[in-house]
Order: structure tokens, then C-alpha cells, then sequence
């Protein structure tokens, strides 16, 4: 039977493991908030969890976008393959999983410590917790002891040659006891002592003598220490710090996604600067040409071709500052969309991004107190100031409580058994000797019997031989009970320790109440100044088109009137200057349009959204939504 019961156990350990494995070669998320069971692993508790080590390889998207040796990226691709790779995201995203730390450790009692973006939980007014995980303990001891005696009678020892002038005595004890705390402060613990005992004692019952008791106690808090405003504090404050983190996570995808906008749009301005160099350049050059063709003919002073050569030099300066700039922009991006930028198949790789700067025929009308209000539902960083003002307000309840005098009601209740290896006494005789007579002549007696001064006491003996579960028995069904109730008072004369902390814990909420007046000013300041910046850029580009387009128009004419000799190769020069400045401006204008539209979805808390994310594809890093290169949205 037993050998039966060890295969089934063995068959429920190798099913439980199967039914835990994943179904692909993905691994499982790894839910932090809840502690292992003993079953069907007695010592699972025990033992350490194995947490997958980091995947810091670039995922299969980033290579599936390399094309004849470019990486062709649309602006949504850029933002799936920084949910996938971006390391700084991959950082963050270990902060939930932290809180979960914290609410399993507040579960058993513990004190929460905090995570990523929170700050470390107060611990204000915190004078006792109940321990909330049971405990089970067991006692084992073996003690030999000898003891020197004086008066062996006195001793019982009597007057054996071998054992005389010592007393000796073997002890074991097998001690188990149950502790269980719960969030109202009560706890209980359940005792279970047992001991076996033998001496050279004569005068013992039992020798050797086993003994059992069992027993229980309550304890309860009236004043400090009572209900779940000290006792479910930290619960409730971890369960809040894991929203805290959350929002705080989803505040940082939000701040590196709109970094990848940006980027991707400063990547394009970089292209189309050095476009924009190169048609300079150009310029310069067939003015360079056409100059030195007229100074051989003779109709234009050599001085002509020297300033036209200058200029090309500077223009062709010009470009190669553009270009290091574009080489910079494709670094950047690429850091911000691989976990490895200097793998040798993306290092080598030019960056090729597939959308461009879009203007809305109508812009987006939306009154600044809309826009606010869109910001207090939706912005992290309120979100996280509001669950922070709950845990203040947690943490004056509890330094309130631990103000009180500690005032405890207990009880217990015990009974104990006896047994072991002994004789039974039958009815005594005595054998007398001289009688004792008193000074009047008579014999002394006790109790109407003779005393004599030697007598022996004997026996009718018959042999006991009783196991521990006699005694056990005795002592559970309360045999011989042992119960009381009773109160503690702990009452501190000046207290200033617990004013001390209640103190704190009124300031520490005075000052998050203060910070979050704080936030929301905050936010309501960049709400404002990124729909004026919008609005501004917005304007802008109209106004670049234009003045590109007169500086065309300047330039043609200033060439026109160059060949018929009435203009110089300065304003000729200038007017190529104006031109280049003016096609800067204009794709600058474009690029800060949608730089200014990222800034304003960050300030109304929407750029998840408007990116086609949630935020638990930023959790897990794994984006199904779209393929490789579909269309992006450009909203």
C-alpha cells in the first residue's frame, strides 16, 4: 500500500508539471502576487523561483524590415520595434512585477517596500503587525543532567553504593506548536509538549515518566493593534503601489514612444536637409560653371569666378554638416529600436523611413478645456498622485491607531496527561520494631497507630507499562485542564514616539496633497503651451511654403537678370542663400507640425492610443496587431 501511494504521489508531481508547461515555447507570465502551495510540492514554499533571464536578441520584426541592405521603416513600424526591443522599456517593465513582490510580501505581514517610479511605502505608526502566514514549529531536545546531592534521603535517591552523593536525570522533549495571525489582529497558537523523563529518583511513579499537554491560546487587541487599519494597511497600500506602477510603466511608454516620434521626424528632416544641401550645391555649382565659361570668353571679371567658387565651397560644407547630422538621426533611431544597434546586420544598414510629414486639411478643433479635462482622465502622472494621496490616508489611519495604549484580552486553555513504565501500590503492612515512649509513659501514636522507631512499609506491587498515547489522551480530552483569561495593559507615560510618527504621517499627507495640486497645475501648463505650439506650427507652414516659393521666384529673377548683366554674382549668391534657407524652413516647419502633435497627445495622456498600443502589449513586448511594414496611421 504504501509503495502504491508513493507511485500515485510521484504521477501527480509529473501530470502537475506538464499541465504547468507552456503551450508553445513561450514563457508563462509569472503571476508575483501569489505565493507557491505545498501541494503538490510539500517544500515548493521553500524554493526559489526561476525568472527567466532577460531576451536581449532583436526580435524577428526588425529583420524582417531589412530590404536590399536598408531598413525600410514606417513610423509604426519604429513603434512596434521599440515595444519589442527598446531596453529602456525592457528596464520598466520589470516594475509591475516588483509590485507584485510587495503585494505578496504584505499578504504574509511584511512591510511594503516600493518599486520603480514609487516611492518606498511610509512605514509611520507602525508599532505591531499582525503575522499573517502560519507557522508551524517543533522542538526536539536530549539533555542528560547530574546533580550533586547532600542528603540522599532528602533526595530520594536513597543509599545505592553505585549512585551515591548523585542525582542524575534524562530529558526528552518533543515540542510542536501551530501560530496563525489574522487581520483583525487576533492570533491564536496551538501547543502540543511532550516529554519523556528518567532519574535515579525512587520515590517517581513513573520512571521512566511520559508527559503530554495540549493546549491553546487567543490573543486579541481592544486598542492598538485592533481591525484592518493597522492589520491591512500594507495590503491595501501594495495593491495601490501596483496601479502606481502600472501608470508609472505606462508614463515611461509613453515618454519613450513619443522619443521614437520625435526621432523618426528628426530623421526626416535630416533626409530632406541634405536633399535640400545637395540642391544648393548644385546651384553653386553651375553658377561656378557657368561663370568660369563667360571669364574665358572674356565677358565676366576672373574676380566672378573666385566668389562663385567660394560659395560652392561653403555649400558643399553645408552638406557635409547635413550629412552627419543624418548619420546621427539613423543611430539614434536605431538605438532606440533594437536592443543590439551594433549587431553587424543592423549597423551596417541605412535607415529608410517610408512616411512624411502630413498636414490635416482640418485641423484638430479641440476648446483648451476639453483638451484639460481629455488630460485629468488620462495622464499617468495624476493617476499616480491620486493612489498616492490613498496611501497617505492609509498611513494616518494606522499612525492613529498606534497612538493608543496597548490593551490585549487572552485566554488559554491546556490539559495534561501522564504515563510510563511503574508499579502499583496494593495494601501496605508494617513490620514494627521498639515502640516510641512519650516522657508520661504512654506510646505516641498518629491517627490511633502505634510509632515505632524502625518500621518498613510493604507492598503488594504489580507492573504499569503505558505509551505516549495514554498520555496524549489524558491531556486532549482535558484530564486534568488548566484555563484562564486575562488582560495586558502596556500604557507609555509620555508617548512621544507614536506623536512623533503621527506627526510625520500628517505632514507626509499635507505634502502629497500639495504635490498633487502641484501635478495638476503642471499638466494643465503643458495641455495649454502644446495646443498654442500646435496651433503656432500649424500657422507656420503656411507661411514656409510661401516663402520658399518667393525665393524661387527671387532667385529666377535675379538669374535672368544676372545674364543680361543687370545684377552681380552677390545678389545671385544671396538669392541661392535665401532659397536653401527657405527650403530648410519649410521642411523644418513641417517636421516641428508633427513633433508639436506628438508633444500634445503626451500632454492629454493619449499617445498609446493614438499609436495603436495598449498597455499590456507593452508589458509583454509582443506586438500581433500588424504585420512588417503595413500601412501606419498618422494620426
Amino acid at each position: 500500500m504504501p509503495i502504491r501511494l508513493l507511485r500515485r504521489y510521484v504521477l501527480s508531481l509529473v501530470l502537475a508539471s506538464l499541465l504547468a508547461a507552456p503551450a508553445s515555447g513561450q514563457s508563462p507570465a509569472i503571476d508575483y502576487t501569489r505565493g507557491k502551495s505545498h501541494l503538490p510540492n510539500l517544500i515548493a514554499p521553500y524554493m526559489s523561483r526561476s525568472v527567466p533571464q532577460p531576451d536581449l536578441s532583436n526580435s524577428a520584426r526588425l529583420n524582417d524590415l531589412i530590404v536590399d541592405g536598408r531598413l525600410v521603416l514606417s513610423l509604426q513600424d519604429a513603434i512596434y520595434l521599440a515595444l519589442e526591443n527598446n531596453l529602456d522599456i525592457a528596464v520598466q517593465r520589470y516594475g509591475p512585477s516588483l509590485a507584485d513582490t510587495d503585494i505578496l510580501r504584505s499578504k504574509g505581514g511584511g512591510i511594503t517596500r516600493g518599486t520603480g517610479g514609487v516611492g518606498a511605502a511610509s512605514a509611520v505608526g507602525v508599532s505591531s503587525l499582525a503575522a499573517l502566514d502560519p507557522v508551524l514549529s517543533a522542538d526536539f531536545q536530549w539533555q542528560r543532567s547530574e546533580f550533586p546531592v547532600n542528603n540522599p534521603v532528602a533526595s530520594a535517591i536513597g543509599l545505592d553504593l553505585a549512585e551515591i552523593g548523585r542525582f542524575t536525570q534524562h530529558v526528552s522533549t518533543y515540542n510542536f506548536a501551530y501560530t496563525q495571525g489574522f487581520v483583525t489582529g487576533t492570533s491564536y497558537t496551538v501547543r502540543w509538549n511532550n516529554s519523556r523523563t528518567s532519574s535515579s529518583s525512587l520515590f517517581d511513579f513513573f520512571n521512566p515518566a511520559l508527559r503530554s499537554q495540549f493546549g491553546i491560546s487567543v490573543s486579541q487587541p481592544l486598542l492598538n493593534g485592533l481591525g484592518f487599519a493597522q492589520n491591512k494597511r500594507f495590503i491595501r497600500v501594495a495593491k495601490n503601489n501596483k496601479k502606481i506602477s502600472d501608470q508609472f510603466f505606462s508614463q515611461q511608454v509613453m515618454d519613450i514612444i513619443s522619443g521614437v516620434k520625435q526621432s523618426y521626424w528628426e530623421l526626416i528632416f535630416a533626409l530632406e536637409d541634405v536633399k535640400v544641401k545637395e540642391q544648393s550645391l548644385a546651384l553653386a555649382e553651375k553658377l561656378y560653371s557657368d561663370n568660369k565659361r563667360q571669364v574665358e570668353i572674356g565677358t565676366l571679371a576672373p574676380i566672378e569666378v573666385v566668389r562663385a567658387e567660394a560659395e560652392v565651397a561653403r555649400t558643399r560644407q553645408e552638406l557635409i554638416l547635413s550629412r552627419t547630422n543624418l548619420l546621427q538621426q539613423q543611430t539614434r533611431l536605431k538605438d532606440l529600436v533594437a536592443k543590439n544597434p551594433n549587431d553587424p546586420l543592423i549597423a551596417l544598414v541605412e535607415v529608410e523611413p517610408t512616411d512624411h510629414p502630413q498636414v490635416p486639411d482640418v485641423p484638430e478643433a479641440l476648446p483648451v478645456q476639453d483638451a484639460i479635462q481629455v488630460a485629468m482622465q488620462k495622464r499617468p502622472e495624476l493617476i499616480q498622485a491620486q493612489l498616492d494621496l490613498s496611501n497617505r490616508h492609509l498611513t494616518v489611519r494606522g499612525a492613529r491607531n498606534s497612538m493608543l495604549p496597548r490593551v490585549d484580552a487572552f485566554g488559554f486553555y491546556s490539559g495534561r496527561g501522564l504515563s510510563g513504565e511503574g508499579e502499583t501500590l496494593g495494601n501496605p503492612t508494617l513490620t514494627t520494631g521498639t515502640p516510641i515512649i512519650l516522657a508520661d509513659g504512654t506510646p505516641a501514636q498518629i491517627g490511633g497507630q502505634d510509632l515505632f522507631t524502625q518500621s518498613t512499609r510493604l507492598q503488594q506491587t504489580g507492573f504499569i507499562n503505558r505509551g505516549i498515547g495514554t498520555a496524549a489522551t489524558a491531556a486532549m480530552q482535558g484530564d486534568f485542564p488548566d484555563y484562564g483569561v486575562g488582560f495586558s495593559i502596556q500604557l507609555p507615560i509620555r508617548n512621544r514616539v507614536a506623536q512623533a510618527e503621527m506627526d510625520r504621517a500628517l505632514v507626509e499627507q499635507r505634502q502629497a496633497q500639495t504635490r498633487y495640486q502641484r501635478t495638476v497645475n503642471t499638466i494643465i501648463v503643458e495641455v495649454r503651451n502644446t495646443q498654442i505650439a500646435l496651433e503656432q506650427t500649424r500657422a507656420r507652414i503656411d507661411a514656409a511654403v510661401q516663402g520658399r516659393r518667393l525665393a524661387q521666384e527671387t532667385l529666377d529673377a535675379e538669374q535672368k537678370k544676372f545674364q543680361l548683366g543687370a545684377s552681380t554674382i552677390f545678389l545671385v549668391i544671396q538669392a541661392q542663400r535665401d532659397l536653401s534657407a527657405a527650403r530648410s524652413a519649410e521642411v523644418r516647419a513641417l517636421v516641428d507640425f508633427e513633433r508639436a502633435r506628438v508633444d500634445f497627445d503626451r500632454a492629454l495622456g493619449r499617445t498609446l492610443e493614438r499609436s495603436q498600443i495598449t498597455l499590456e502589449d507593452a508589458k509583454t513586448g509582443i506586438v500581433t496587431a500588424r504585420a512588417p511594414g503595413s500601412a501606419p496611421d498618422n494620426n
